[in-house]
């Protein structure tokens, strides 16, 4: 059964020097032929794999909330014509900063949207600046109450730590003015630099100084301390909430579950079936108005792969993976399958096994990619 969707808006005001998502300049885009496309992506794709009803629907970017007021409102209304909806619909927008007005929170929250997510990265003016963002903190305080004056209760913000020049007391600084803003989830990942962006090539140059991987490691768990002394919840590697405030759509993905992914350049999970959609706009509104799926590639994933995705999504979550799960969803057991991974994974601290889950110690946490890659295995 399919219960969530992403969409995907690929229109930027700016371009952050760090960020290798598919998205454009939104200035002389054709946007609304854009929402045409993916409003009819929508039918074709409800057509071919239909759902009864979806728990969650994720809008990303991009920046979403840089369509203008008409264009949102026709957006919303496409999405709530054409996707079926649970009563306890989860329903996240991504938005910056700034541009988040109260006529357009109220166009969202009108349209059933329950959740907002906002990328703030640091609440370091200076900070902010080098990292290409337009938004300041006073743009932070600004857009999360007006999201609460509307009438949002539920709110998360990304944080990002790691950044060039940053130092532990400037990250600690910024955890402190996020949990002022008195909201319910917060995501916060270390910098990672991407090819194909700003960073990339300063870093090439010699003209990208970062602050390291030991001071990365201790604004770690500098961060999972003060998440858990102020009563939030790690439940995955990056993010954290307060209890029942766990994003339900991110929990999809780290489940394994299957998804729908509607935009350019957007990925779904449908059916055995990985698919990345067309990133470049126009072959994207092309392919669409051919009547055909924006469809780059597909993948049918195989049971040997299943149970690695299985793996090393379900370690990201703080609970771990199910034994007894994974057990009923492959009729084999991880502990058989992985034997000398798990093994040397538990010599090394780096995870543990009880009765019903393997899951990640704290020293793991700080390694999880290097765990990861330890179940891409040919089973």
């Amino acid at each position: 059964m399919i219960q969530a969707a992403y969409i995907h808006i690929p229109f930027c005001e700016h371009i952050c020097h760090y960020c290798d998502f598919n998205k454009v300049f939104l200035k002389g885009q054709p946007v609304d032929d854009y929402l045409q496309a993916l409003d009819q992506e929508m039918k074709m794709t409800l057509a071919q794999y239909p759902t009864n009803q979806l728990q969650t629907i994720f809008v990303g970017g991009g920046t979403p909330t840089s369509l203008n007021e008409q264009q949102l409102y026709r957006f919303c209304e496409g999405i709530n014509r054409n996707l079926p909806k649970a009563e306890k619909l989860e329903f996240t927008f991504e938005a910056n900063p700034g541009d988040l007005t109260k006529e357009k929170l109220q166009i969202l929250k009108d349209a059933g949207v329950n959740r907002i997510s906002l990328g703030v990265q640091t609440f370091n003016d200076e900070l902010l600046k080098k990292i290409g963002r337009v938004h300041r903190a006073k743009d932070i305080y600004q857009s999360v109450e007006n999201a609460k004056k509307v009438g949002f209760e539920n709110i998360s913000i990304d944080l990002i730590f790691s950044l060039p020049t940053q130092t532990i007391a400037d990250f600690e600084e910024s955890l402190i003015e996020a949990f002022s803003l008195d909201i319910t989830h917060y995501s916060a990942y270390s910098l990672i630099i991407e090819p194909k962006t700003v960073f990339y090539n300063l870093l090439k140059k010699g003209k990208l100084l970062t602050p390291g991987e030991d001071v990365e490691a201790a604004m770690y768990e500098l961060l999972m301390e003060k998440m858990e002394k102020q009563g939030f919840k790690q439940y995955e590697i990056s993010n954290f909430s307060k209890p029942g405030f766990e994003s339900k759509h991110n929990l999809t993905y780290w489940n394994n579950e299957y998804y729908y992914g509607f935009g350019a350049g957007a990925h779904s999970y449908l059916n055995g079936i990985r698919r990345s959609n067309s990133g470049p706009l126009k072959k994207y509104i092309e392919q669409i108005n051919s009547g055909v799926l924006p469809i780059l590639e597909d993948h049918l994933v195989t049971k040997a792969e299943q149970m690695e995705e299985e793996m090393f999504l379900g370690l990201r979550k703080t609970e771990g993976v199910s034994i007894s799960q994974f057990i009923e969803k492959f009729d084999r057991d991880p502990r058989d399958i992985f034997r000398n991974e798990i093994a040397d994974l538990i010599t090394k601290q780096w995870i543990e096994v009880e009765k019903e889950k393997i899951f990640l110690t704290k020293k793991g946490r700080l390694l999880g990619n290097e765990v990861f890659q330890s179940f891409l295995v040919t089973v």
